[in-house]
């Protein structure tokens, strides 16, 4: 409110309420959401930082599982038309980090060229796969029992990308990191894959995961792939 220059009365006139109200919430009462909102607008703040305790991810009752849509216990079992709609509806931000996933470019028999038209108009993709040729992949390998079969996997993966080695706005990087889970971002919704010992990619368990605050899970895992991301070789500079 100092910094917004508004008193009291200022901020009661400016949202349509009483100045009484507003002197309770500077004595710690919470308001109404649709109130909140036009504070936090009145303010240029953001309503978790007025209200913390108002934040999704510390919601009484729920505070570990607020953002999880959806949880399966392989994999696999997660619909296809899922994986679809997240990958059709999403129009700002595609991140995908893990060992190899040839599935995502099975989804549809143009799974590429969609999203490399999604890159044309605008939307952030960022690939992520595991450098086929590092000493990590074959440890991975022998740990999920793949006989040796992970780089050409990896490979096989990079070889489905079509036009996005050279669609604008598409970045393919490789890196050498022990993963304890893929991720696959698109906007506001993300599936993670946490890793078992002795288990395929496919095997599992995911959960579906939906951003309701900068403070939550889905956060959490987001910062894993910057982190991640900051490590990548370019695929064109290893070429």
């Amino acid at each position: 409110m100092l910094r917004a220059q508004l008193d009291s009365v200022a901020l009661a006139a400016a949202v349509g309420v009483d100045v009484k109200t507003v002197n309770r919430w500077l004595t710690g009462r919470v308001p109404h959401r649709r109130t909140r909102v036009e504070v936090a607008r009145v303010l240029s703040e953001s309503e978790d930082v007025l209200w913390p305790q108002t934040r999704p991810d510390l919601v009484a009752g729920a505070p570990a599982t607020a953002e999880v849509l959806a949880a399966y216990a392989h994999r696999a079992e997660i619909p296809t038309d899922v994986w679809t709609s997240l990958l059709l509806k999403a129009n700002e931000t595609i991140d995908i980090v893990g060992y190899a996933y040839p599935f995502v470019f099975e989804l549809m028999p143009d799974a590429a060229d969609i999203v490399a038209a999604k890159c044309r108009n605008g939307v952030r993709v960022r690939l992520g796969f595991a450098d086929p040729d590092c000493a990590h992949v074959l440890e991975r390998d022998t740990l999920e029992q793949m006989g040796g079969t992970l780089p050409g996997r990896i490979r096989n993966a990079l070889s489905m990308l079509g036009p996005l080695t050279e669609a604008p706005g598409c970045m393919i990087g490789l890196h050498s990191t022990h993963l304890y889970n893929s991720v696959f971002r698109f906007d506001d919704e993300m599936v993670v894959t946490p890793y078992l010992i002795r288990a395929r990619g496919y095997q599992h368990p995911a959960l579906h995961l939906r951003r309701l605050s900068k403070h939550g899970i889905f956060a959490s895992f987001a910062d894993q792939v910057e982190q991640i991301w900051g490590t990548v070789t370019p695929l064109r500079a290893r070429d």
